[in-house]
């Protein structure tokens, strides 16, 4: 099989990315291709060596950007917009079977702050978190500074 990047394939079990490849042919011994792959769904990057005759198996990956929200678990729907696209991974295996690998969440996102409580001069040396209101309708803890009408962005954790 002729190595691309971007291919996917499977290999120990895991489902890898090729990020880059290098075809190496030495004076002495044999060729091998020397590669970076992306562990699909760790996320993980390594390095691996593979003989140029070694046969690598390619599987098809399709990735569709809807689902309803009642299908996902898991996962703190509190912090999704309506209409935000996030991209589902799955494994071709045949044309009747998929088999769901991953989501891809943004790493951040950006809501408007619809309500805030309100800070008294001084309160600031004690306490400088305060609740705010999202446009989703969630409440969180946010720094003081944070007024109503301005834009939080939020980080999703690991």
């Amino acid at each position: 099989m002729k190595v691309i990047k971007s291919l996917y394939i499977q290999w120990n079990k895991d489902i890898f990315k090729i990020i880059d490849f290098l075809h190496v042919k030495p004076g002495k011994g044999y060729a091998f291709i020397r590669t970076k792959l992306k562990n699909l769904v760790t996320g993980h990057v390594l390095e691996n060596k593979f003989a140029s005759k070694h046969k690598l198996k390619k599987i098809k990956i399709e990735f569709h950007l809807q689902i309803e929200k009642r299908l996902i678990n898991n996962i703190n729907i509190e912090f999704l917009k309506k209409g935000m696209k996030i991209p589902i991974f799955f494994h071709v295996k045949s044309e009747k079977e998929r088999i769901f690998l991953f989501l891809k969440m943004p790493t951040t996102v950006i809501f408007k702050v619809v309500h805030t409580e309100s800070v008294k001069k001084g309160d600031t040396i004690n306490n400088n978190n305060k609740i705010v209101v999202l446009e989703t309708g969630t409440k969180l803890l946010v720094p003081s500074f944070i007024k109503t009408g301005e834009f939080f962005e939020n980080k999703y954790k690991k």
